[in-house]
Formats: C-alpha cells, structure tokens, sequence
C-alpha cells in the first residue's frame, strides 16, 4: 500500500480523482461519458491548467488507474481487517488482551483513509500539488498503522520473549527505529518538494559539503519543510546517520552470543539498511527513476521492519503472574 502510494505519488496522479466517495468510489467510470466526467472534473483545479493543460482523455485514464488503484487497495485492507475482526469479536474468540489493540489498529485505519482525502484536498483549489505537511502526515501515519499491525502479529507468532536482553542495548534499537522513522518523514518532505531533483551528486551536493541555499528562506526554522535544498540535505545527513547506527548496532550484537534467530535478524537489519542506503543514492544520481524511487520507498518500509523484529526480540520477558491460589487477598 505505501509502494502504490508513492507510485501515485511520484507519477503526479494523486488529484486525479476529485471527490472522496467511501463506497461507490471503489466503481471506476465504466463509459465514455462517465470517463468525460472525471476529466472535467480534473480540469477544474489548477493541477491541470498548470501543468497538464495538454493532457488528453487518454492521458488521464493513466494517472486516474493509479489513485484508483490506490484508493482500492486501502477499501481492500480495511475488508480484509474488518470481518475477519467483528467476526472473532461477535464469537467472542478474541484474547481480552489481543482485542483492544485491533480496535485501536481498526480506529487508525479508518482515520489514515480520511487523512489520505485531508491530503488530498489540499491540492484542489489554490494549490497544484497536495501540502508537503499533509503528505507527510499520511505518510508517517500509514508507517506507525504498519508497525501497529506488525508488532501484534510478532506478538502471537512469538508469545514469549526469548532472551532477557541488557537495557542498554533495548534503548539502543528504539533509538534506531525514532533515528530511522525520521529519516522517512525526512523523504516526506524531499517527495513532497520535489527535492530529489536537485544536487544529483554524492556524497558532496555538487562540491559542497552544505549548499550555499540552504537557508534560503525566512524564517529560517522553516526551511527544512519548504526550502526543496534543505530537506534534501536533511534526509541525507538522517540517511547517513541511520546507516551508521544499524550497523554499528549490528557489530555490537555479534559479541553478544545472542540466539541465533536473533542473531539472523541483527544481520538482515545490516544487509537492509546497506541496500536501502545504495537505493537512496542510485535514486539521486540517476534523478528520481519512478521503478528505483518506488523500490527505495519499499526498502524503507524494509528497513523499519527489519529494525522492528530486532526489537520486537528484545523486549523485557513479562514478569510471571502468580497462580490464582497464591494471590494475596486483596
């Protein structure tokens, strides 16, 4: 889902569709009138005078499949939760510690679909582009729905930690999961302003260590989310620094004589984070390529998972509860 977000994304399709209809939005136009239509109605905001004024019906039809497509596969996510979730519930099947945290994921998957019409609607009138702020609000709250729902499926597959490990080295992946969540906010921000378009050279942006418009604009705290230079310096300088970290942590782990099943999770955290920061710079160096920026997106997520399962196997073994008999009486 977030792969397709930011194809639609990155193929400037996410306006195509006007209107935000739930239910009888998931039936795409099914004539040529009806196709006429949704033209006409994309022609009335200023995405498509500015930009795509020689846009044909034809042409539409393209960008229209892929905000579909998008919007489609959020509707199919929140079937494929919400029966199986209301039917274990009506059952009364559910563990009393599991279903509250499936309602919660339940709730913030219905407020991400209307945070992803929030974003949109920022790009219909006196905009042609949605808001950087929007964008990357969606975009980070999909990420934290995602690991909601990965961190509950690692709890049933796994109920009980293996290993009771050091404090220090728990507070060292959480770091690295805040260190590496921020570096995608960061790329929000470059996708957003169409930053990775610019200083296509690493690891200098075109021989300077920072670029001489990096505080282009006043007030300065506002740069890093609307001066296009800065964001993209940022998501370096955050790129960098998460990859530095995964690794570092990952050579930590090996004098730890870990189990080998988490042992095998601090290395796939290595091998993503070293393939992900290679994504990153080939996508810059070749100027944003749709396939490359999608895959590196992919690789985020990748990397945010692999950060996660390494956590998520290093949590605190839960205290023992006492058998019912040897309760003191309250």
């Amino acid at each position: 889902m977030v792969v397709i977000g930011g194809i639609t994304r990155l193929t400037e399709s996410g306006l195509s569709i006007t209107e935000w209809k739930p239910v009888s939005g998931a039936i795409p136009p099914l004539s040529e009138a009806e196709w006429s239509r949704e033209f006409d109605h994309y022609k009335a905001i200023p995405q498509y005078r500015a930009i795509h004024a020689e846009m044909t019906l034809s042409e539409f039809k393209t960008i229209f499949f892929w905000e579909y497509v998008h919007r489609l596969w959020g509707r199919l996510i929140g079937v494929a939760f919400a029966v199986p979730f209301l039917w274990f519930l009506w059952k009364r099947a559910l563990p009393r510690s599991l279903a509250p945290k499936l309602a919660i994921i339940f709730v913030l998957g219905g407020l991400q679909g209307a945070l992803g019409w929030f974003m949109v609607e920022s790009g219909l009138a006196g905009r042609i582009e949605v808001s950087q702020y929007r964008l990357v609000a969606h975009l980070g709250a999909a990420l934290i729905l995602y690991l909601a729902i990965l961190w509950v499926a690692l709890d049933l597959l796994a109920p009980q930690p293996g290993i009771g490990s050091s404090r220090r080295l728990r507070h060292a992946a959480s770091g690295l999961l805040g260190l590496a969540f921020l570096t995608v906010l960061a790329g929000g921000f470059v996708a957003g302003l169409r930053a990775g378009l610019l200083y296509n050279t690493f690891p200098l942006m075109n021989g300077e260590m920072m670029p001489p418009d990096y505080a282009a604009i006043a007030p300065w705290y506002l740069n890093p989310f609307e001066n296009p230079v800065a964001a993209q310096f940022h998501h370096r300088l955050l790129a960098e620094l998460t990859w530095l970290f995964a690794v570092g942590l990952w050579w930590a782990s090996r004098r730890l004589g870990l189990p080998r099943g988490l042992r095998r999770a601090f290395d796939a955290l290595a091998f993503v984070a070293t393939l992900q920061l290679a994504l990153g710079i080939a996508t810059l160096l070749l100027v944003v390529p749709i396939p490359l920026a999608a895959a590196h997106q992919a690789g985020a997520v990748a990397l945010l998972t692999a950060i996660l399962v390494v956590r998520h196997g290093l949590r605190r073994p839960a205290a023992p509860e006492l058998d019912a008999k040897a309760r003191p009486a309250l």
